[in-house]
């Protein structure tokens, strides 16, 4: 039955044209550390999954770097997938693919063909009954594939009111993406392209406080112009089209040196503006670079995580609150 209501919710993409959530699956966000704070991750975006949270931020990376990623979701009625590769360029450029699949098996198939009489002549006959035996079952998939393009420039910006020069790095980043949808016979593509930037200075500098730390600023367009999903549907001669809405996501993020316990804190804030405004809150915490502890908020719901680092191995755990089921999500990253 749960498998019933899930699909119910996924058929909606088919049967109403131009369907304003048409891209929810992508709401979910990559990435583990993302997922234990809460979302609030754009204007950090300095592993694989800024390919999806904010391109630009690609450009921080700067060792290649690959990651796996696995969740389930609904009460394992969902397995949420993601694979990132990051390469390094010269000129402070950076390159990232992205793989991303939600999908759901086995669901159940109703035929109608039984369906001969109506509901009340089958309650006053019930050898007619329909016995509740699924005639088949069905897979959903949905596939989103990224590469993306990111430039770091460093410059020294002179205010004139100031005996000194600020420091400002700007990071800019460019996303291609081509979405495969199915369910069942049905096939959805279609492509879109998102543009971010993001910039970050020195405190220390700014208010002559040596053990203050960076912040960081960072706007990812998602999707500009709006991103078209064509179906084929089997035996309807005229394509149907959804519509992925245009978003914006705002986002800042302090970064605060404990010099005198070896660590650092992260404190973030994103904000989306699609179907309204939403707001994400983020912390993470670090020590040595090699215990990471994290924890987010997002509307009403809790997110925690860790992350523990070996040689060049990291394992990322979320755990992530939601109204329909909690979620936990575990991934591998190598830097090499």
């Amino acid at each position: 039955m749960k498998k019933i209501i899930l699909l119910i919710s996924l058929l909606i993409t088919i049967n109403l044209s131009a369907s304003r959530y048409a891209g929810d699956f992508l709401i979910i966000g990559t990435g583990v550390r993302a997922a234990g704070m809460g979302g609030a991750f754009s204007a950090i975006a300095n592993d694989g999954s800024a390919v999806y949270w904010n391109a630009s931020g690609l450009s921080q990376i700067k060792k290649t770097e690959a990651s796996l990623m696995r969740a389930y979701l609904y009460k394992n009625l969902a397995v949420y997938d993601n694979f990132t590769f990051c390469q390094p360029l010269p000129g402070d450029v950076t390159i990232g693919l992205n793989w991303t699949r939600l999908s759901i098996d086995d669901i159940p198939i109703f035929s109608e063909e039984w369906l001969v009489y109506s509901v009340d002549y089958r309650t006053s006959h019930h050898e007619f009954n329909l016995p509740g035996t699924p005639d088949g079952q069905m897979k959903s998939t949905d596939d989103v594939i990224q590469f993306a393009f990111a430039k770091h420039i460093h410059k020294d910006i002179n205010l004139g009111w100031l005996f000194f020069e600020v420091p400002l790095d700007l990071h800019f980043g460019i996303t291609i993406k081509y979405i495969n949808r199915n369910i069942a016979e049905n096939t959805a593509n279609g492509t879109g392209f998102d543009f971010s930037v993001m910039a970050k200075t020195d405190l220390a500098l700014l208010f002559e406080k040596n053990w203050l730390g960076k912040i960081k600023f960072s706007t990812n367009f998602q999707d500009v112009g709006g991103t078209d999903i064509t179906w084929i549907v089997e035996d309807d001669f005229s394509n149907r089209t959804d519509e992925i809405l245009f978003n914006t996501k705002v986002g800042v993020a302090i970064i605060q040196p404990l010099k005198f316990i070896d660590s650092s804190i992260t404190i973030s804030s994103d904000t989306d503006y699609i179907y309204g405004k939403s707001q994400h809150f983020g912390m993470e915490y670090y020590y040595k670079n090699i215990l990471g502890l994290r924890t987010g908020y997002y509307n009403e719901h809790i997110s925690a995580g860790l992350s523990l680092k070996f040689y060049n191995f990291t394992i990322d755990y979320a755990f992530v609150t939601n109204s329909l089921a909690n979620t936990n999500r575990i991934g591998l990253t190598l830097i090499f």
